[in-house]
């Protein structure tokens, strides 16, 4: 006897719709959002949104961070979104995922397309919390302060302290881009978030315009942010992760 596909049935679709919401709402918010912050962010009533995240869970296109205080973007997710490669990089990660394999920290990859801070590459083994924080708060974070440094005029005019360590003051900030502009290295240490640390280095284009960066994100105290070989290597391979033009 021959077997037909279902149909979908009625209420289906808009089901399906909603799921696809609710993972545009986790991408915009970053790890970490909450169910509740979810809801508002789509639109999705709050019992509907939690039974649809779990079922997103369930099939490995949400995960819950580590304390189960939110979810972040799943493997699956990502996967998805590899299919499509960002601008300027290689469709395949395998030169990231080298350099992974050689350090202990987290490996992260951003674009700075129009002036705007996106993950095109998140490390599946170190969850990234405050993901939001580094769009908002450019001056907190080393992918922040590398984006500030090629385009200054996008730093707030009121430097908001995030934690005790964040610059505030508006010529701290500029001695700091001058030093990243003269390096080609940012540095974060406990500025974003209290016990993290980052070191990150410009992605550039054919005509060397800055177009994202590498980063490398750890506890403090066990990622160097002066470590002269660990800014070395990742310069080496944000140059082999730029596709040519």
């Amino acid at each position: 006897m021959a077997v037909r596909d279902r149909e979908p049935a009625g209420h289906e679709p808009a089901a399906v719709r909603k799921a696809l919401t609710l993972l545009e709402a986790v991408a915009q918010l970053g790890s970490g959002a909450t169910a509740r912050d979810i809801s508002r962010e789509s639109g999705i009533p709050p019992a509907t949104a939690y039974r649809l995240l779990n079922l997103l869970v369930a099939d490995g296109y949400l995960v819950r961070i580590a304390d189960l205080s939110g979810f972040a973007l799943g493997r699956r997710t990502r996967e998805l979104a590899g299919a499509v490669p960002e601008p300027g990089f290689h469709p395949v990660g395998a030169v990231v995922e080298e350099l992974r394999a050689r350090v202990r920290f987290g490996i992260f990859v951003a674009s700075y397309a129009d002036g705007r801070i996106r993950l095109v590459d998140r490390d599946p083994d170190h969850e990234l919390t405050s993901e939001a924080a580094i769009r908002t708060h450019l001056h907190a974070s080393a992918i922040g302060k590398l984006l500030l440094a090629q385009h200054p005029e996008l730093a707030p005019a009121s430097l908001r302290a995030v934690t005790a360590r964040t610059i505030t003051r508006p010529d701290a900030l500029t001695a700091e881009l001058t030093t990243i502009r003269a390096s080609d290295v940012a540095r974060e240490v406990d500025e974003l978030r209290w016990g993290r640390s980052a070191l990150a280095v410009p992605m550039r284009d054919r005509s060397r315009a800055v177009i994202g960066c590498l980063v490398a994100i750890g506890r403090t105290g066990r990622i160097g942010v002066d470590d002269a070989d660990l800014a070395r290597l990742l310069r080496g391979y944000a140059e082999r992760a730029v596709s040519p033009r």
